[in-house]
């Protein structure tokens, strides 16, 4: 049998210490990279359309339940150009693509039956990227259309 005495001096105590905390401070990074955006664990888990027309009334959009139109499309790896432009209507409401940048997401466009003063022609897109929501928009073509985030608008008493 061998034994094998160790001296624990000061100088070996510290460098144990700083190199504990260099490992933590490391795992703590990865783990934050690996998180996504802040708050992206309170995101829902959106992985049915019965789910996501949930999450739509939540927000006080009614809609057809049903999507007029489902497209998957992968991210570039960097954002760029209109990419960016988007992507900063989509922090405004505390979505960011860059964390879905080189994945896949799909986006789900449904029909809004309840825009104020505007029973028809609006419609809604809703961005996934594995079953969380990443990215949405409330759009209105035409000569007074626009482009918005999904935060329900505030009706205006026109009296």
């Amino acid at each position: 049998m061998m034994i094998q005495a160790i001296r624990l001096t000061r100088k070996k105590a510290a460098l144990a210490v700083i190199l504990a905390g260099a490992v933590l401070a490391a795992l703590i990074l990865l783990l934050g990279q690996h998180g996504g955006n802040v708050g992206a664990s309170e995101q829902p888990c959106l992985s049915s359309n019965g789910e996501r027309v949930a999450y739509l009334r939540e927000l006080g959009w009614e809609i057809d339940p049903e999507p007029l139109t489902t497209l998957q499309f992968l991210l570039p790896p960097k954002l760029s150009g209109d990419y960016i432009t988007y992507n900063d209507l989509q922090k405004s409401q505390g979505f960011d693509l860059e964390t879905c940048c080189g994945k896949q997401v799909t986006r789900y466009t449904y029909t809004v039956t309840n825009y104020p003063q505007r029973p028809d022609g609006v419609q809604l897109n809703l961005y996934i990227c594995e079953d969380l929501p990443v990215a949405g928009d409330v759009v209105c073509t035409g000569i007074d259309g626009f482009q918005d985030t999904l935060v329900f608008p505030q009706q205006t008493d026109a009296s």
